[in-house]
C-alpha cells in the first residue's frame, strides 16, 4: 500500500529521472504502477507472446536453454518452469558488506524501471510484486560485492529475486529478518516465477545504476558545498577576490566552471578597504573554479547517461510482441555506468584534493597571513599545550590519498570468466562502488574543512581582521550553524563525534547552498 503522506512516481510509459530515483531510495515518494490500458496490454502481451513461444518448442535463451556459456544445454519441457529458480539460488553467493536498505530500495526501483518498459516478458504479477515490496519497505538485503558488470548485475539481483520468491532475508522496520517470516506476518504470498522471469530480474544494470544515482545527487551537492569552502578558505587567508572576477572568467568559456567562480565571487565580502591585496593567490586557491568546474561542467552529460540506462530495457533476450520477435544481444553490458563513475570518481577525488591543500594553507603560518599555527584557539601560556586542529590536517590528508588511491578506473579491469562467455565485462558495480567510497571519504575531508573555515573566519572576527557584518548571509549561515555542532577550538578536544554530524548533514544535504 502506498503512503498517502508520500509523493508518488508512477512506472509504465513515462521517463523516471536521477532526482525521482534518489527521492525513492531516501523514502521521500513511493512508487505506483501506470493505470494506462495500454501500458497493461503492453506488459501482458509480451508475457502472454513470450509462453506460447517456448510452449511451441521455440528455442529462447535462459528459458529453454541453460544459462551464459551453457546456452547450448537445452532443457526439458517438465524442468523449463524450475530453471529459473535455480538460477536465483546459484548466484546467491555475494560477500563484503550489505548495502543499506536505502540502497536497496533504489535498487528495486532501478529494476522496475527496466521491466516496466515492457520488452522483457514479464508479468504485470511480478511488476506488482516489485511495487509492493517498495512501498511495504520489504527490501532484500543484498551483498555488495560478486558483480562484474555484464551479464548484468547477476549476484545482487539474485537477492531481489529470492526475496520475489520468498527466500534469504529482508530489510524491515529497522530489522534484518528472514523474508519468509515478514510474508507469512503481512500475508504475502511468495510468487512463483515464470521461465523467463528469473532472468529478467538478474540480467540487468540495476545495481550500478542505482549507485550512480545516488553518487550523482551527492556530487551535484559537493559542487557546491566545495565553492562555498572555497570562498570561506579565501576570508580566512585574505585571499584576493579579483580572481574570481565574471570579467576574467568571461574569456574561459566552460559554463560549468564560470558558475563555480560566480558562486565563490558572490559568498565573498567587499575588499575595497583592505590595504593590501596579494597579487596571486597559490592554485588551490586561484584555480579552485577549474578544479570544482571540472566535475561542474561534466554533471549534465553525466545525468543524462545515467537516466538514459535508467529508463531502457537492460536485461537479454529482448521481447518484441507486436513484432513477434526475440532478440538476443548484450544490453546487461554497464558501460556507459562504468565510464561515468571511473570518471566522476576522478573529479570528485581531484576536489578532495583541492581542499585539502586549501586546509594545508590554512594551518601553515608561512602561508595563514597572520593567523595562529593550526589554527589554534588557544591563547597566552595555554598556547604551549594545545595544537588546534593539527590532528584534523593529518586525518585530511590520509582521507585525500585513500580517496586518490582509489581513482584507477575500474573498467580496465575487466576480466573474462563463465568459461569466456562473459570474455569481456564492464566491472560498472565495482567502478560504483569505489566513485560512493571516494564520495564518503570526500564528505570527510569537508566536514574537516567545515570546521577549520568557521575556526579561521572566527580568529578573523576576534583579530579584528573584519566583521562578521561584512561576511556575506551564506558564509554567516555556515559559521553560525557548524558553531552550534562543533564550538570553537580554544582547547584541545577530540572532534569525531562532531565530525560525524557534520557528514550526515552533508549527506542529508542540510545547507541550501547556491
Amino acid at each position: 500500500m502506498v503512503n498517502e503522506d508520500l509523493e508518488i512516481v508512477e512506472f509504465g510509459g513515462n521517463e523516471i529521472s536521477v532526482a525521482d530515483l534518489v527521492s525513492i531510495l531516501d523514502s521521500k515518494k513511493g512508487v505506483r504502477l501506470s493505470q494506462s490500458t495500454t501500458w497493461k496490454n503492453k506488459i501482458n502481451s509480451g508475457a502472454e507472446f513470450l509462453e506460447k513461444y517456448w510452449k511451441d518448442e521455440g528455442v529462447i535463451y535462459g528459458v529453454t536453454t541453460g544459462y551464459g556459456d551453457s546456452c547450448t544445454v537445452g532443457i526439458s519441457p517438465e524442468l523449463i518452469e524450475e530453471l529459473p529458480l535455480h538460477l536465483t539460488r546459484f548466484h546467491g553467493c555475494g560477500l563484503g558488506n550489505y548495502f543499506s536498505a536505502a540502497i536497496g530500495r533504489g535498487i528495486l526501483a532501478t529494476r522496475l524501471s527496466s521491466l516496466s518498459q515492457g520488452f522483457s516478458g514479464v508479468r504485470l504479477e511480478l511488476l506488482e510484486r516489485l511495487e509492493l515490496l517498495i512501498n511495504e519497505n520489504i527490501i532484500p538485503v543484498i551483498p555488495e560485492e560478486g558483480s562484474v558488470g555484464a551479464s548484468g548485475d547477476l549476484t545482487p539481483l539474485s537477492y531481489v529475486a529470492a526475496t520475489i520468491v520468498g527466500e534469504r532475508q529482508v530489510y524491515h522496520k529497522g530489522e534484518i529478518r528472514e523474508t519468509a517470516e515478514v510474508y507469512k506476518e503481512l500475508n504475502i504470498t511468495p510468487l512463483k516465477l515464470k521461465p523467463k522471469e528469473g532472468l529478467a530480474l538478474m540480467n540487468g544494470t540495476s545495481v550500478m545504476t542505482a549507485l550512480a544515482c545516488q553518487a550523482y545527487s551527492r556530487a551535484e551537492y559537493l559542487v557546491k558545498i566545495a565553492s562555498r569552502i572555497t570562498a570561506m578558505s579565501v576570508e580566512v587567508l585574505m585571499g584576493n577576490k579579483d580572481h574570481f572576477l565574471p570579467e576574467l572568467f568571461a574569456v574561459k568559456k566552460h559554463k560549468g566552471q564560470n558558475q563555480v567562480a560566480a558562486w565563490i565571487y558572490a559568498d565573498l565580502h567587499d575588499q575595497k578597504k583592505r590595504e593590501e591585496k596579494r597579487l596571486q593567490d597559490r592554485y588551490s586557491i586561484r584555480c579552485a573554479p577549474h578544479v570544482i568546474g571540472v566535475l561542474n561542467d561534466a554533471l549534465p552529460w553525466m545525468k543524462e547517461q545515467i537516466e538514459t540506462e535508467l529508463n531502457s530495457a537492460n536485461d537479454n533476450p529482448i521481447i518484441l510482441a507486436e513484432e513477434k520477435r526475440i532478440l538476443h544481444g548484450g544490453h546487461f553490458y554497464g558501460g556507459h555506468i562504468a565510464f561515468i563513475m571511473d570518471s566522476m570518481k576522478n573529479a570528485i577525488a581531484n576536489i578532495a584534493d583541492l581542499l585539502d591543500r586549501q586546509m594545508a594553507l590554512m594551518m601553515d603560518q608561512n602561508t595563514n597571513n597572520k593567523l595562529p599555527k593550526n589554527l589554534s584557539g588557544a591563547q597566552g601560556e595555554r598556547s604551549a599545550i594545545n595544537h588546534g586542529l593539527k590532528a584534523l590536517q593529518i586525518s585530511v590528508s590520509a582521507w585525500t590519498a585513500e580517496a586518490l588511491k582509489l581513482t584507477m578506473p575500474a573498467s580496465v579491469f575487466s576480466r573474462s570468466t563463465e568459461c569466456h562467455n562473459q570474455d569481456k565485462v564492464s566491472m560498472g558495480t565495482i567502478a560504483a562502488r569505489d566513485c560512493l567510497r571516494i564520495l564518503q571519504l570526500t564528505e570527510q575531508v569537508v566536514a574537516a574543512l567545515l570546521i577549520s573555515v568557521c575556526q579561521g573566519i572566527n580568529i578573523r572576527i576576534r583579530q579584528n581582521d573584519f566583521d562578521k557584518k561584512q561576511l556575506k548571509a551564506g558564509v554567516v549561515d555556515i559559521v553560525d550553524s557548524i558553531s552550534d555542532i562543533s564550538a570553537f577550538v580554544d582547547e584541545d578536544r577530540p572532534l569525531d563525534k562532531d565530525l560525524r554530524v557534520i557528514i550526515q548533514r552533508l549527506q542529508d544535504q542540510y545547507w541550501s547552498i547556491c
